[in-house]
């Protein structure tokens, strides 16, 4: 018998000359939920029927909430604070060929005339055309017929662990990207309606979520969401955008609506106060074609008078609505359009002042944060300790410039001091001032990136100036492959990926580099070429699905298994919009129909709050 196995044995030793057995280095996948023993299957014949296996959400009637929680004095109280008195007024509309105004107040820096003239002088290209809507809608009830589930994927998470109780999740999207009603009702010309393509007339009117609003709130309600983020135009409220200019009546009494509303529905309102959409007046004389230092646009962050205009901007909004808001975000992304270091300079320094304001002059009781972008940098090669070094540099060059001061009260990273012209250290009594500014450190963690170190390395890069290397400021290779010549994640549009495991070790690296509860601000994933798809395939969009379970459950792990602190997740974008230039690259978790408006739920809308829903954070209190 030995004898017979030892030619059994050698006869597998020469085969393994000629054929070759791959097989993983921690072996194949386990199946820890698999615990009975396999048995030998049962072949049997049955009756066969079909069955129905669509599901249907039905209506409940929920009373409105009859008292509403406050997290700050309300108005009358609030505007004594403020130590200045408030004037407001209004101003109409601006529509060319449509809207005729006889101006006579041609004295008044803030009249009629002056406002109009505003909007003259920013000379929008194609801008001619009204939306359908000029009133706020009145909702309607959601109907039965549009809640019905869509099928389920075959693969899903499979986890077992639940949201904490005071797990924010929600919805998110931003005035400039679904509003529309740009010229009317007061508000003032942003940096945005430059970004208007010359080709496109109508991308002005987004959403005309100005007008349909409560219509959107009923919609995300019918479907549980609880939390629903959105920003207020700074050029709306303030359309003179300084500091004594008078505050525009209707975009107060506008936002006052939508959050009354919001709260009689059961949501909760978050705000944001900037998201892109400078008022032009910090951009009126700049060249805005000049290249950056760092940053993707000129956002006129870095001008003489922002901080300042900025900070009375966010307390006229704490004054008119911080007693029914819980949590803000003063500056969504600052990075992408703070041009220069004294861009991020001058967003370090208003940010800190409004915390301060918020909690030590309002006693406000809620939470007050900023929110980052940084496609998370990991090395290409963990293992190697220079392209570590060049992943720590890309990320804290993205997110130390703001997380560092205001976190931590650190100073600002030696990469920024070192590579960013005219960059200077804070001073021991302005990182007192900033230090510990933050109620949570939000981040847009949509995807990832591979870092590696450039052929001239980082030094030589970083020496030179933006026109010399394409690689400045960062100085560092970014790649979307690993180490083995595998892309990251599934691929979308040519700068989204979906990258969940990336995401658990992102969130890992936030709450312990920076120590702040993590808020993911904003995530989401554009399916390639949907919007040139019909209606149902649009629809059935199970590649964000998987975006949406895989990041969720990730995040999970990250907080029961890493013990990070995550303070929420919002979906970007709770319909498609906007995308600075055109509709081609969908977001939404909603379809829009560009000529009726109407919106259309997504699967992966019906898949993500399900989700949530069976882990208990849908009806979570604040």
């Amino acid at each position: 018998m030995r004898a017979e196995l030892a030619l059994q044995v050698a006869a597998l030793l020469a085969g393994a000359h000629a054929q070759e057995l791959y097989i993983p280095t921690t072996g194949y996948t386990a199946r820890p939920q698999c615990t009975q023993p396999p048995s030998t299957p049962t072949y049997r014949f049955e009756a066969f029927s079909f069955t129905q296996n669509e599901t249907v959400r039905h209506a409940i009637p929920v009373p409105s909430p009859t008292t509403t929680r406050t997290y700050g004095p309300g108005y009358s109280e609030a505007s004594s604070l403020l130590g200045t008195s408030l004037s407001t007024t209004t101003w109409g509309s601006w529509v060319p060929e449509n809207t005729f105004i006889s101006a006579t107040d041609t004295d008044d820096p803030y009249g009629q005339a002056a406002w109009s003239s505003l909007w003259v002088s920013a000379s929008l290209a194609n801008y001619t055309s009204l939306g359908l809507y000029t009133t706020t809608v009145s909702p309607a009830p959601v109907p039965s017929s549009s809640l019905v589930l869509p099928p389920r994927d075959y693969f899903g998470p499979t986890d077992c662990y639940e949201f904490p109780d005071d797990f924010l999740f929600g919805v998110a999207g931003s005035a400039a990207q679904i509003e529309g009603a740009i010229a009317l009702e007061g508000r003032a010309p942003t940096l945005l309606e430059k970004l208007i393509r010359d080709d496109r007339p109508k991308n002005y009117i987004t959403n005309e979520n100005y007008y349909l609003y409560k219509q959107d709130l009923q919609r995300l309600a019918a479907m549980g969401v609880k939390y629903y983020s959105f920003s207020i135009p700074w050029s709306r409220i303030l359309p003179f955008t300084v500091p004594g200019s008078p505050i525009n009546e209707q975009g107060i009494a506008h936002y006052n609506d939508l959050i009354d509303y919001a709260l009689s529905l059961g949501m909760v309102p978050v705000v944001t106060m900037i998201h892109f959409d400078t008022p032009l007046y910090f951009l009126r004389d700049s060249n805005t074609s000049a290249v950056p230092d760092i940053g993707y646009n000129n956002g006129g962050y870095w001008h003489p008078e922002f901080v300042d205009a900025f900070v009375h901007y966010g307390k006229i909004l704490f004054t008119h609505f911080a007693d029914r808001v819980p949590v803000w975000t003063t500056f969504n992304e600052p990075l992408l359009y703070a041009f220069n270091f004294t861009g991020i300079d001058n967003v370090v320094k208003a940010h800190a002042q409004l915390y301060h304001y918020y909690h030590d002059v309002l006693n406000g009781t809620g939470k007050i944060g900023f929110k980052l972008n940084d496609n998370f940098g990991v090395p290409k090669n963990s293992e190697n300790k220079t392209e570590v070094d060049a992943a720590n540099r890309f990320n804290e060059m993205q997110l130390g410039g703001f997380g560092n001061p205001l976190c931590l009260g650190e100073q600002y990273p030696q990469s920024l001091l070192d590579t960013l012209p005219g960059a200077t250290p804070l001073s021991e009594e302005e990182l007192a001032l900033v230090g510990n500014t933050t109620d949570f450190f939000g981040i847009d963690p949509y995807t990832a990136t591979v870092i590696s170190i450039p052929g001239e390395g980082i030094e030589s890069c970083a020496a030179q100036n933006l026109s010399a290397n394409a690689l400045y400021p960062y100085c560092v290779t970014q790649e979307q492959t690993n180490i083995y010549g595998w892309d990251i994640g599934y691929r979308s549009e040519t700068y989204v990926y979906i990258t969940p495991t990336y995401l658990r070790s992102y969130l890992s690296y936030l709450w312990n580099t920076w120590r702040k509860p993590v808020l993911i601000g904003e995530f989401g994933f554009p399916v390639h070429a949907e919007s040139e798809r019909d209606l149902p395939d649009q629809l059935f969009d199970s590649p964000r699905s998987q975006y949406y379970l895989s990041y969720l459950s990730e995040t999970l792990k990250a907080i029961w298994e890493d013990g990070v602190h995550v303070a929420g997740a919002f979906a970007w974008s709770f319909a498609d919009n906007w995308e600075f230039g055109d509709y081609a690259q969908q977001f939404g978790i909603q379809v829009v129909n560009r000529t009726t408006q109407e919106r259309f739920y997504k699967k992966s809308f019906f898949d993500m709050v399900d989700f949530v829903g069976a882990r208990k954070g849908l009806g979570h209190e604040h």
